[in-house]
């Protein structure tokens, strides 16, 4: 079992900056591929970005690449989003997830474990 928090959601506006960070419960933290993922109102849940179990492997949804960073902490069980250059369509609940494998994935279903979400907000 994994248990998965996330933080440092909030209020920015555009063109601003937010890190999200998704601590991670239990011993076998570097053995899960980790993911982030965003639903914003009466949407469907859409993939972000995901990271392979070491870090060596990153995979960016085009809405993002080159202005959200995934990284991770395996010593501190922590994977973190940073978020740079935001815009209001970014606005959503931003959710972390764990599967046990080794590559990176990007669907929904492919994943474990989630988290409760953190809301980030852009406004214009």
């Amino acid at each position: 079992q994994v248990q998965l928090v996330e933080s440092g959601g909030g209020l920015v506006q555009a063109g601003g900056s937010l890190r999200l960070s998704c601590a991670a419960s239990g011993r076998t933290f570097s053995s899960y591929a980790m993911g982030w993922f965003r639903q914003a109102p009466g949407k469907e849940r859409e993939f972000v970005v995901a990271i392979s179990r070491g870090g060596a492997t990153t995979f960016y949804a085009d809405s993002v690449k080159g202005r959200f960073t995934i990284s991770r902490d395996n010593a501190k069980n922590t994977v973190y989003l940073r978020m740079n250059s935001l815009k209001p369509e970014d606005t959503a609940v931003y959710y972390c997830a764990a599967k046990l494998g080794t590559l990176y994935y990007i669907n929904v279903p492919d994943y474990d474990y989630w988290g409760q979400g953190t809301h980030v907000t852009v406004s214009s």
